[in-house]
């Protein structure tokens, strides 16, 4: 507050500190947390990646990521100054009165002044780190898309022109805004919203604006693809949530923006305090993709093997139900090579990368996948690079008696020929047999 503020009662005034400083309480318990969570996926993303390809293997975005991570420890420190050192002070909210009786030697004009540095080196960081790690993003969907149409590299390749000129603009309206710069901290005169920079509308403005449109771009290069791929529906929509996190990171800037804009008294907190949040869901966001399959490889074993006690126990049940029927299509895989004839009716004919969230740690190229060819329609053997993928099916039917009536044709006979690439098992018989029909 400023001294030249009118007097406040002194149980007023110990009311408004102690709940300022649980607040600041609150505050640094929150941004250390996230921090560590926030670098742990980090390590975790580089740990999967070095897994995967080796430490030689790493590209540029495994290194920007942690640009990204070290520019994140640097905004939570600036963040926790804002509280810490500079009391939630800036060169705003105040009246002209108070700017005129303030004086220079003061400790509250001090105080100001290292307030609005902060928040002004706040801003540079805030610029790096999330720039760093939308870069990261581009150069991960250059090997996520590698083999596929030119049309994706083209966007990606956009997507730098657009990182490249939006990363400009914002340092450029930081820097160039308020001329002379030092009047960023300036206290009297009143240098106007413009030179404020916890509550500057330009600012917030033109970074709002380009961080939503890089991120929505982001999000339109690998959406599109798992959109048109044939996985089944949970495992389409569960990875388009997953390479959507951007959305996260643009609800929580617009969030921040309008929160600054409405209270232009706890701006510089507030925008402390909504910068680590926002900056936060960015990290975890840009990791998820490369974290995701190393979580899903350690959790499978632990979450696999009660789903498998549960299938076993549901088997058995079924049994019990079905001992009197038998199954075909149950024969060993060498059967339908005698035949040749494939273990399925429909071979798959085609495969591409979403068959696998895996592809995105194990570096599978596209042009190494190639379409299985069903030798026994063109004859010709398959390459040695043929991808074959086995299905079982095995159908239940109500057994029928073996015996035939006189000049009746054995219909187990007309099906085996009917269906050579089935081979038929059969299962115990029924004990209340009455007859030539059927039991």
């Amino acid at each position: 507050m400023s001294s030249a503020g009118p007097p406040m009662d002194p149980a007023a005034a110990a009311a408004a500190a102690a709940a300022a400083q649980a607040a600041m309480l609150q505050f640094t318990i929150e941004a250390w947390t996230l921090l560590a969570i926030g670098i742990l996926v980090t390590m975790l993303r580089t740990y999967a990646r070095i897994k995967a390809v080796g430490v030689r293997g790493l590209q540029a975005d495994d290194y920007l990521v942690w640009v990204g991570a070290i520019f994140y420890a640097v905004e939570t420190s600036l963040a926790y100054s804002v509280g810490a050192v500079a009391q939630g002070l800036a060169n705003n909210a105040m009246t002209d009165e108070q700017r005129a009786t303030l004086s220079p030697d003061s400790a509250e004009f001090k105080t100001r002044v290292i307030g609005s540095k902060i928040q002004l080196a706040g801003w540079s960081s805030y610029s790096v780190l999330l720039w760093s790690l939308k870069a990261s993003l581009l150069v991960f969907y250059m090997r996520l898309t590698a083999g596929l149409k030119r049309s994706y590299l083209i966007r990606i390749y956009i997507g730098f022109g657009l990182l490249a000129a939006s990363f400009v603009t914002i340092l450029m309206n930081l820097f160039l805004a308020c001329r002379p710069f030092h009047k960023y901290w300036q206290i009297n005169p009143d240098p106007g919203n413009v030179c404020q920079p916890a509550i500057s509308n330009q600012v917030i403005w033109v970074y709002l604006s380009m961080n939503v449109v890089t991120d929505l771009y982001l999000i339109s290069i690998p959406v599109p693809m798992l959109w048109q791929s044939s996985l089944k529906p949970v495992k389409k929509f569960g990875l388009i949530i997953l390479f959507s996190g951007g959305l996260f990171v643009v609800a929580c800037a617009i969030l921040r923006c309008a929160l600054i804009v409405a209270d232009t008294v706890n701006g510089a907190q507030l925008a402390g305090s909504w910068a680590v949040r926002e900056t936060f869901v960015a990290v975890i966001t840009t990791n998820l993709p490369m974290v995701f399959p190393l979580l899903k490889m350690w959790l499978t074993p632990v979450f696999g093997s009660l789903l498998t006690t549960m299938r076993s126990q549901q088997k058995l049940t079924d049994k019990e139900s079905k001992s009197d029927l038998r199954t075909f299509g149950g024969g060993s895989h060498q059967s339908w090579r005698r035949r040749g004839g494939p273990p399925t009716a429909n071979p798959i004919t085609n495969i591409t990368f979403n068959e696998s969230e895996e592809r995105m740690v194990d570096e599978v190229k596209m042009q190494d996948l190639k379409a299985w060819t069903d030798t026994s329609t063109n004859g010709s053997g398959p390459t040695s690079n043929n991808i074959r993928k086995h299905v079982e099916v095995a159908v239940v039917s109500e057994m029928r008696d073996e015996r035939e009536l006189p000049g009746q044709r054995n219909p187990i006979g007309d099906e085996e020929n009917q269906h050579g690439n089935f081979s038929f098992a059969r299962g115990p018989r029924r004990s209340s047999y009455t007859g030539h029909g059927r039991t």
